[in-house]
């Protein structure tokens, strides 16, 4: 395939003085933000007054379910930790001891069950593995501002949800 001659030259036109010193660029930027800064609908809410609405499938805050009877759901499988691409998800399991059989399901439990909020992407992959629909992304709470390395580590404290009163 052959270029015509027409194709192949670059002609190089010459700017006018309001050109060279960007007059007609700087007018026509000013007058789309004067355009857009005196509109009536604009997109600004005044959060947290305002709050926008969240989608169906929106993933939030996790949270780890009770059942019923009040108990932790969690049977420390490690389904979740391990279906976390991002490797947010610790967790130690123990036996349970005598006398504990109000708060844990089945014989092993996780003792400690953390996520580190900075490393998950809210994937929901742990929800999706989880046998025992232990743990939850909720779709109506986002998470907080964070202002130390610290408050990022979420643990059962902060995950397991609360009792209900009867």
């Amino acid at each position: 395939m052959q270029l015509s001659n027409r194709s192949k030259r670059v002609t190089n036109k010459k700017m006018t003085f309001a050109e060279k010193i960007y007059l007609p660029a700087i007018a026509g930027g000013l007058a789309i933000t004067l355009k857009h800064f005196f509109r009536k609908n604009t997109a600004t809410i005044k959060y947290p007054e305002q709050q926008r609405p969240m989608s169906r499938i929106f993933r939030g805050l996790h949270i780890l379910k009770r059942d019923e009877e009040g108990r932790e759901r969690c049977t420390a499988c490690g389904l979740c930790a391990l279906a976390c691409p991002a490797e947010a998800i610790t967790m130690v399991a123990e036996e349970r001891k005598k006398g504990e059989e109000h708060l844990y399901r089945e014989e092993k439990y996780a003792s400690t069950y953390e996520i580190n909020m900075l490393r998950c992407i809210f994937c929901g992959l742990c929800e999706e593995a989880c046998p025992k629909e232990a743990i939850f992304l909720q779709n109506d709470v986002m998470a907080p501002a964070f202002y130390s390395r610290d408050e990022v580590i979420y643990g059962k404290d902060k995950l397991v949800e609360p009792l209900k009163k009867k």
